[in-house]
C-alpha cells in the first residue's frame, strides 16, 4: 500500500507583504519514496495565515483523484481551524462565535470543498525545528515568495 503525505508551509515577508506558499506532495511504501511532487506560488501583498492556507490547498488540488492523504503543517491555525473551529464557522454563517465574519473566509471555504473530496489527515509539527520536509516545504515557499520580493540595490 502506498501512503501519500504532503508537507505544507507559508511565509510572508512582512505581515502582510509579499508572500509564497510550498507544497511537498511524497508518496511512498513502506520507508521507500515512491513519488515526490513539488508546488509553489506566492503573492505580491498577503499575510502569513493566507499562505499557509493556499498550501494546503493547492496540495489537494493538485491531487487528480479521491485519496487518502496526510497533510503535515507547522501551522496551528490551518489545523485548528480545519479540524476544528470551521464546523461553527459554517453553522454560525461563516460568522466567530464574536458574530464578526471568519477572516480569510474565500480560503476556508476553498479548503473545505478541496478537502471534501479526500479523506484527509491532519497532522501538526513545529516549524524550524529540523523537520526535513516541513524544512523543504519552508524552502519551496520562500522561491515561491521571492519573485514579490523587492529588489536590493547594489
Amino acid at each position: 500500500m502506498t501512503d501519500l503525505f504532503a508537507y505544507t508551509d507559508g511565509a510572508c515577508s512582512g505581515n502582510p507583504g509579499p508572500g509564497g506558499w510550498g507544497a511537498l506532495l511524497i508518496a511512498r511504501k513502506g520507508d521507500a519514496v515512491v513519488k515526490e511532487r513539488a508546488l509553489n506560488g506566492g503573492e505580491a501583498e498577503t499575510t502569513n495565515n493566507r499562505m499557509e492556507l493556499l498550501a494546503a490547498i493547492s496540495a489537494l488540488e493538485a491531487l487528480k483523484t479521491s485519496s487518502a492523504i496526510t497533510i503535515v503543517t507547522d501551522s496551528a491555525y490551518v489545523k485548528n481551524g480545519v479540524t476544528g473551529w470551521i464546523h461553527g464557522w459554517k453553522r454560525n454563517g461563516w460568522k466567530t462565535s464574536a458574530k464578526k465574519p471568519v477572516k480569510n473566509e474565500d480560503l476556508w471555504r476553498r479548503l473545505d470543498d478541496a478537502q471534501a473530496r479526500h479523506d484527509v489527515t491532519w497532522e501538526w509539527v513545529k516549524g524550524h525545528a529540523g523537520h526535513p520536509e516541513n524544512e523543504r516545504a519552508d524552502e519551496l515557499a520562500r522561491a515561491g515568495m521571492a519573485p514579490f520580493k523587492p529588489k536590493k540595490d547594489g
